[in-house]
């Protein structure tokens, strides 16, 4: 009886251990600080395999993104969905917008075989007929494994995109009381979408996607705007320098450029100071993170 006791009490110990250690990893995970540096596999790993499909985020994870992007646009019943572009015609075998579709219709779509005749190198039969997933989908799969990226594309077009999203994480427990906070950060072009989402939640970390058709210039009066509803700014990386970069940094916000493809680049803008960056080669981000030491003194 006595050795039963103790068996029982052992593995009660082992259970408690695993409990705080796995929780443990699951909050570094999420919770981003100042001086990190984040891999986003953008549509997942897009490089490798259909992108904004389960299989690309799976992939995506396997090889050390630390988040999933999500392209976010919003079908005819009302339903939201992964894709980029907003007509299907690129990464589908259908034609039209996708706001066009029911879900139920869109989800008839071979959201991959596309993949395959363009990227014979990494080709999967696999890939054949796979389908465009709802973002209730993919959060239902990976639920609390993975990091969310999310971005509202085209929200002006989409009347009720951010209360439908915030739902969807609140309703999953990304968002709200008991959440960690970074589990879900979200991204748009669109100030007002972002200022929407704030109003709403305040506590979700928030990015201001930019365009730039030159060279990157920020002013003061620029980031004390952003400051009030926004984390940080998302640049296209071949309009920054490092100057620019690291005035971002001194001011306390998070940059992260799109979408960096070459090691020579994420080597050079991870020594610069960047907090993250958006590549469709998971692996290889990864590989230069560890490579070259980030700098951590802005004054």
């Amino acid at each position: 009886m006595k050795k039963i006791l103790l068996a029982i009490i052992f593995l009660f110990f082992i259970f408690g251990v695993y409990v705080i250690i796995d929780s443990q990893w699951m909050e570094n995970r999420a919770e981003v600080d100042m001086n990190s540096f984040i891999v986003i596999g953008h549509r997942g790993a897009s490089g490798y395999a259909p992108e904004h499909t389960i299989s690309s985020y799976e992939l995506a994870l396997k090889l050390g993104a630390d988040y999933l992007e999500i392209d976010l646009q919003m079908t005819k019943d009302g339903k939201l969905v992964a894709m980029h572009d907003d007509l299907v015609n690129r990464t589908t075998n259908g034609e039209g917008k996708v706001s066009s579709y029911t879900l139920a219709e869109l989800q008839k779509l071979d959201a991959g075989s596309w993949f395959n005749k363009e990227h014979k190198k990494f080709a999967e039969s696999v890939y054949e007929n796979l389908k465009v997933p709802s973002l209730e989908e993919i959060v239902d799969t990976f639920g609390e494994t993975a990091n969310y990226y999310i971005e509202t594309k085209n929200p002006d077009k989409y009347p009720g995109m951010e209360k439908e999203l915030l739902k969807i994480l609140n309703d999953h427990g990304l968002i709200g009381s008991g959440a960690i906070k970074g589990r879900v950060m979200i991204q748009s072009f669109s100030e007002k979408s972002l200022r929407k989402i704030h109003a709403s939640n305040p506590d979700i970390p928030l990015i201001q996607l930019m365009k730039y058709q030159g060279r990157a210039k920020v002013s003061n009066n620029q980031i004390k705007k952003w400051k009030e509803y926004a984390s940080g700014i998302g640049p296209n990386y071949r309009m920054i320098d490092e100057n620019y970069i690291h005035k971002i940094r001194k001011a306390g916000l998070w940059i992260h450029p799109y979408t960096i493809d070459n090691q020579e680049d994420m080597k050079k803008l991870i020594g610069y100071g960047i907090t993250g960056a958006f590549t469709d080669l998971t692996d290889q981000l990864v590989q230069a993170s560890k490579e070259v030491p980030a700098p951590t003194n802005y004054e």
